[in-house]
């Protein structure tokens, strides 16, 4: 039998609050996504000036992250290098923005974000995670 990590609440606001200082020190309105490694959605945060469709895509981006167990961004490229069938697949979240929470080689969570060009996205979530110093 193995032992896991899981993400606590307390790791869950530790990544809001570093995702969100990223976002406000750049002063990027954006919607913040936390999700576990089943993609099932932990927490959710529009900014004040965050667009609502960005509330749909960014726990999206970051189930798309989770369930697998990369970068939503991965999706992205596939699809841009012309396998345009993978829009079939069942994720909505293929965009940039989604990134896996990996501890030991495990996904524990994801985070998406929405709301600013999609590097941008990334850029929150990545800040967001190396909260957790893992």
């Amino acid at each position: 039998m193995k032992t896991r990590s899981a993400l606590e609440l307390v790791d869950i606001k530790a990544i809001a609050a570093a995702a969100e200082a990223e976002a406000t020190a750049n002063k990027w309105a954006v919607t913040i996504a936390i999700a576990d490694d089943g993609g099932h959605l932990l927490w959710l945060q529009r900014l004040d000036g965050a667009p609502p469709i960005s509330a749909k895509i960014a726990p999206a981006k970051a189930q798309t992250a989770a369930l697998g167990r990369r970068e939503s961004r991965v999706y992205e490229e596939i699809i841009n290098g012309g396998r345009t069938s993978f829009l079939s697949a069942p994720a909505e979240g293929l965009l940039e923005g989604g990134v896996p929470i990996m501890k030991d080689g495990v996904c524990i969570g994801a985070v998406g974000v929405s709301g600013v060009k999609s590097t941008e996205d990334a850029q929150i979530a990545r800040a967001g995670i190396a909260a957790l110093g893992l």
